[in-house]
């Protein structure tokens, strides 16, 4: 699999899965513009230490080319901007990658929405999809451009979990609801210029954020099993990213087309692992397991 002289660009790159997938992007041979709100001069909200310089080195590192593009999603002439020093630096588009989210921060799990408060949620769905929205109406006028284009929306949950699943509360419902629907959407309107959509989902992430929640790191994550025992069926931000590379250097991944898929089905589908050497199939889990009230175990899930 190669993705040598692909243009890719990773909207929301600084950590977790859009870190993940832009690394395995360049493992295979891509350009990667890595992009984001925190720089090494400058933090988000979030106030985290990651940054989308050390995302474009680790692609660099990886085997492509990273380069770090600062950019607030919610502001559409900077990304016009950005996709016009894309146009203007190579021409063309092959890979969008639209992983903007950065709303756990406003997001009050479990609160009915009388409860939640207002501001935080109706900013919560401006991160999650009005940006998407502005990505693509800027980006997707040059991926069209180059048959055999691929759009990639990053989500929480397959379609079929979240169609039968209320999901903590209805901002994070709808803000994990809409990308699904809009990579139909994107399938729709990229089908003349021959260009794919899929929806995709990773498992149970062991983000930078979601390590640092449980106490733990990567090297010792099963520490937090004692108190989180279906934590076993995590998996790293690299695994959705080893799939999603290997979707993208697919030449017949249009049979994928408006399609919600996840982490753990393009691992079997394209027998790519986890950074462990193992597999993990966490929706599947999820659904047979965790939600069905058994104890812990990952036999047969990884």
């Amino acid at each position: 699999m190669t993705l040598t002289g692909r243009i890719a660009l990773v909207a929301g790159a600084t950590r977790g899965a859009g870190r993940g997938i832009a690394v395995e992007l360049g493992a295979l041979g891509a350009t990667v513009y890595c992009t984001g709100r925190t720089t090494s001069d400058h933090r988000s909200e979030y106030g985290r230490p990651e940054t989308i310089e050390d995302t474009a080195d680790r692609v660099t590192a990886a085997g492509g080319t990273g380069i770090a593009a600062p950019t607030d999603h919610l502001d559409p002439d900077a990304v016009a901007a950005l996709v016009g020093r894309i146009e203007a630096e190579h021409g063309r588009l092959d890979i969008l990658v639209n992983d903007i989210w950065g709303g756990e921060l406003m997001v009050e799990w479990d609160v009915p929405v009388w409860q939640h408060d207002l501001a935080n949620g109706l900013h919560t769905l401006r991160l999650a999809i009005d940006t998407h929205l502005i990505t693509a109406h800027h980006a997707l006028r040059l991926l069209s451009r180059t048959p055999g284009g691929l759009v990639v929306e990053v989500t929480d949950g397959t379609a079929d979990y979240n169609a039968a699943n209320y999901r903590l509360n209805v901002y994070y419902d709808l803000a994990k609801v809409t990308p699904i629907r809009l990579a139909r959407s994107w399938a729709h309107e990229l089908r003349d210029y021959g260009g794919t959509a899929v929806a995709v989902t990773p498992g149970w992430l062991r983000s930078e954020i979601m390590l640092e929640h449980f106490g733990v790191t990567e090297e010792t994550w099963r520490d937090a099993l004692d108190r989180i025992p279906h934590f076993a069926i995590s998996e790293t931000p690299r695994f959705v990213g080893r799939g999603i590379a290997a979707l993208a250097a697919d030449p017949d991944r249009h049979r994928w087309n408006a399609r919600s898929t996840s982490s753990g089905e393009l691992g079997r589908e394209y027998r790519v692992d986890d950074l462990d050497g193992s597999r993990p199939d966490a929706w599947r889990y999820v659904v047979e397991v965790q939600d069905a009230g058994r104890p812990a175990d990952t036999t047969g899930y990884r």
